[in-house]
This record gives C-alpha cells, sequence and structure tokens, in this order.
C-alpha cells in the first residue's frame, strides 16, 4: 500500500483562465519541488464566469471551463505519472 498521508501541499486555484490544462502544465515542477499532493480549488460545474468554484450549480458535473470531464482525466493521469496524489475541496451545495 502506497503512502498517502501529505508530506508537502500545493494548492492550485483552478479557474477558467487556469484550467486543468494549465494545471498539467505545472506537475513535473511541482514534483521537482518535493510537493506530494496538489489541492485545488473546487471542480464542479459552478455559475457561468465563477472564479472561484465554490458557488457551484451541478455537483453532478465536472466543470466545463476548467476542461470538462475529459480534461481533469488528463490531468489525474498526468498527475499519477509524477507520483503526485489530488486533495480537492468539494463544495456539494
Amino acid at each position: 500500500m502506497s503512502d498517502i498521508t501529505p508530506r508537502c501541499t500545493y494548492r492550485l486555484q483552478l479557474s477558467k483562465a487556469f484550467p486543468f490544462e494549465a494545471a498539467g502544465a505545472c506537475v513535473e515542477y511541482l514534483s521537482l519541488l518535493g510537493v506530494s499532493h496538489v489541492y485545488c480549488s473546487p471542480i464542479l460545474q459552478a455559475g457561468p464566469g465563477s472564479s472561484h468554484g465554490y458557488d457551484v450549480v451541478d455537483p453532478g458535473r465536472i466543470s466545463d471551463e476548467l476542461g470538462g470531464e475529459t480534461g481533469f482525466r488528463r490531468w489525474s493521469t498526468v498527475l499519477g505519472e509524477h507520483e503526485l496524489k489530488l486533495l480537492m475541496d468539494v463544495v456539494p451545495n
């Protein structure tokens, strides 16, 4: 069983201007810094133009502005390739 206890976390504020694709581009750098876990802002579908993601309007869908489910799966794969874990802030409104 792998160690899931966070050693070093790094917070990413996802938004339309910083979606999953941009977050994925940071993963190698974060790994080199020794980060073990990425802690991200909410990823569920928020109100149009939300800059923070805390105004969830559909808790059953990943935000289209962030890249949707496809973008999230790609980002998750990149995190796994660098052995980084993900901590998510969830707002189930």
